[in-house]
């Protein structure tokens, strides 16, 4: 669990024990420590549940979900790669027609443990 969503399931708990934003920080603090959340962000938080919000999920956000890492990209570069080890990013990206921010993110995140070699 993320632990973000742990400390917005901790205030909505301290929100239906009826306590204060300024009680409920201190809590947090010493429940999370360093990870624990910002004092505007509890606040934000206790607000919105204290007025009634229910859900402890982030709501959808506008705006175009990314796919440019997705399954289907990593395959098509992987078997791709396993062509020609010798293909370089700007190669790829052309290939393929994902941009080369998007392959070398690609090649370097997801195949960081498997020997992939770039020109």
């Amino acid at each position: 669990m993320y632990p973000s969503l742990e400390q917005r399931m901790a205030i909505k708990f301290c929100v239906k024990l009826e306590k204060s934003a300024a009680e409920t920080i201190p809590m947090l603090k010493k429940a999370f420590g360093v990870d624990c959340l910002s004092d505007r962000q509890i606040f934000r938080r206790h607000n919105a549940f204290a007025e009634g919000r229910d859900d402890v999920n982030d709501e959808n956000r506008a705006g175009r979900p990314s796919t440019s890492s997705s399954d289907d990209n990593v395959k098509r570069v992987r078997d791709l790669l396993n062509t020609d080890r010798r293909l370089s990013v700007r190669l790829i990206s052309e290939t393929l027609d994902i941009r080369k921010t998007i392959v070398h993110e690609i090649v370097s995140g997801v195949f960081r443990n498997e020997e992939v070699y770039l020109k």
